[in-house]
């Protein structure tokens, strides 16, 4: 699939659908099932590009890993069970696989290599490198400016306390996993609190943490044991369908099973604030102890609203379909405190500027953000993804609600995080035309 055309919804998205299984949540079991003693058995598993790339790193550390359908079945044998790797680990495009496995392999005693496509090979590592160093983890950067591939000469580790600059999830998760190989309290302290999913599934598998607001303690070195994890639907691919279910007239959609961790609803609160009309009922947690529940969502006319701060982080990734509904509202949005983005999968600030422009809005960029001016009429035209699966999806919505439709090169890496989202899409709107 090298592009998808959407054209314009004859109708609004209405009954109900289940998104895939949380691509965070489920790398995390995938390391931490490998590591553990027993086994670990993951429901849900979104089978998207990322994930894959986890898996299959697991697997070249020489852990047994059985598939069947959407439930992956992982033998782990403890931190002994993972060897040495005959051949540098590709983590694709994922940041979060290369990531947390430096995290993970730093105190292990072998030499190896992380390596991912050109995106990933842009993308900075510094930021987990030099707390990870503090550690005595010996990580070398082979790219510029600090970039990957890393080699990794593995060891004893350290205990060590750790000030972030950033609030990061993955730095966070990675120093967690250095610190149960560490003797002794290691201490991760965020400027805001970052996605907590390590934290509630160090638990679930045994472990033991304290967590006291933006501070989380560790205590090592400790053995995991492993566990069943139930995945919840994936909020940030919710969210897309949330929102086009906002802005395109006539919608009535609700969307079963959906992760609501306090961490992630930041979309929620966002779209609320926006003047969003949504219904959230929690059901019981399973698995991993990750709320879960069901969201109803009716078109409605959305008004301008400021997202920055604590709300931006707890919506980071939410960013490119939040330019979307930004673009339909009423007035004034202004996104700020959202550097990082400029080092996703593409620079998503200066991506989604583009787009919204070639869509016909108002946009004003920032070095931090944007400032949208609605509401916008979108025209159509044709959209280059970039390779970013977000980037991607949020066109896609655009295009629901364009006059002459939108055409996305490069529509095939939505699969990174949403398997079957044009399908999905299709289903929901008959809108999108694969060419």
């Amino acid at each position: 699939m090298s592009s998808v055309r959407i054209a314009r919804a004859g109708a609004g998205l209405r009954g109900a659908v289940e998104v895939p299984g949380d691509k965070s949540i489920a790398h995390r079991a995938l390391m931490l099932g490998s590591i553990a003693d027993g086994d670990t058995i993951l429901h849900g598993f979104p089978g998207g590009a990322d994930n894959l790339a986890t898996l299959a790193a697991c697997r070249q550390l020489g852990v047994q890993i059985d598939e069947r359908g959407s439930e992956i079945r992982i033998h782990g044998r403890g931190w002994r069970g993972v060897a040495q790797p005959t051949r540098t680990l590709d983590c694709g495009n994922s940041g979060t696989t290369m990531r947390l496995l430096a995290g993970l392999l730093a105190g292990r005693p072998f030499a190896s290599r992380l390596d991912g496509d050109a995106s990933l090979r842009h993308r900075p590592m510094r930021r987990v490198l030099d707390p990870l160093g503090k550690m005595g983890a010996n990580i070398r950067a082979e790219g510029a400016a600090g970039s990957a591939p890393l080699a990794i000469d593995g060891g004893v580790l350290h205990p060590a306390t750790h000030e972030l600059a950033v609030a990061s999830a993955q730095v966070k998760s990675a120093l967690i996993l250095a610190a149960l190989q560490a003797e002794g309290e290691t201490i991760i302290a965020e400027p805001a609190r970052s996605r907590d999913h390590t934290e509630r599934m160090i638990r679930a598998f045994g472990g033991r943490l304290e967590v006291q607001g933006q501070r989380v303690a560790v205590f090592g070195p400790q053995q995991l044991r492993g566990t069943s994890v139930v995945l919840p639907g994936d909020l940030s691919s919710a969210a897309f369908l949330i929102v086009a279910a906002l802005v395109v007239p006539g919608s009535d959609l609700e969307l079963r099973s959906v992760g609501l961790n306090p961490t992630r609803t930041g979309i929620l609160d966002v779209l609320a604030a926006m003047g969003a009309d949504l219904e959230v009922s929690h059901t019981p947690a399973a698995g991993s102890d990750e709320p879960r529940g069901t969201i109803r969502v009716r078109s409605a006319a959305l008004r301008g609203t400021r997202i920055a701060g604590e709300m931006l982080v707890r919506a980071i990734d939410e960013f490119p379909i939040l330019c979307i509904a930004a673009a339909c509202a009423t007035g004034r949005t202004e996104f700020a405190d959202a550097a990082e983005l400029r080092v996703k999968e593409s620079d998503r600030i200066a991506t989604m500027t583009e787009v919204l422009r070639t869509l016909g809005a108002s946009v004003e960029e920032r070095p931090d953000g944007l400032i949208v001016e609605g509401p916008v009429g979108f025209g159509g035209g044709r959209i280059a993804s970039g390779g970013d699966h977000r980037v991607a999806m949020a066109a896609t919505v655009a295009g629901l609600i364009s006059r002459t439709g939108v055409t996305i090169e490069d529509a095939a890496c939505a699969d990174v995080s949403f398997p079957g989202f044009y399908d999905t899409v299709a289903r929901l709107t008959a809108g999108a035309e694969p060419t």
